[in-house]
């Protein structure tokens, strides 16, 4: 079989993982990971042993929840600082920008201050800390992914306070 025909005919099988895997970002990192499957199968396989499309779907949908761990495992530990703003969230007087009179810092003070105390200690722990997610979890209680729609809950919340979504102070 010639590379390319191979690839050219497994395609609607990679486009089929990405859909029954729920992949829905960074497609063509993981189309390229199961294209490099797809290659190692050819290389490794035994006609011996039955037909080569059952072994390149497994192989295919192996690459690609080994990216799905990878990707997993990345996000655990490390979290994404969106910009010097939320840097001066954790309170560092002497961040740049972060004098008085500025008004999105009054905006963001604001925001932070109508708080309560545990999304106060969140903030504190995911931005002035840097703590992993997955430590953030252990210490909260709960599962990464809990972590996760958490930042994204407050950090939603704090974009809505900030340019005055006024339906959304508690």
């Amino acid at each position: 079989m010639k590379t390319e025909e191979t690839l050219l005919q497994y395609e609607p099988m990679i486009s089929s993982m990405l859909r029954l895997l729920h992949i829905r970002r960074d497609h063509e990192n993981f189309r390229q990971a199961a294209r490099l499957a797809l290659w190692t199968a050819l290389g490794k396989y035994d006609p011996s042993r039955g037909h080569f499309a059952p072994f390149a779907h497994r192989t295919i949908r192996g690459a690609m929840l080994d990216e799905l761990k990878k990707e997993s495992r990345y996000g655990e530990s490390f979290t994404a600082v969106e910009g010097e703003t939320l840097e001066r969230l954790a309170g560092w007087a002497d961040a740049p920008g972060a004098e008085h009179g500025d008004p999105r810092m009054d905006a963001l003070r604001l925001a932070v201050s109508g708080l309560d105390e545990a999304e106060r200690l969140f903030l504190h722990r995911l931005f002035e800390l840097r703590l992993s997610q997955a430590e953030i979890a252990r210490l909260e209680g709960i599962s990464v992914s809990g972590v996760k729609k958490r930042r994204e809950r407050l950090l939603r919340k704090l974009r809505n306070r900030m340019t005055g979504c006024e339906d959304h102070w508690a």
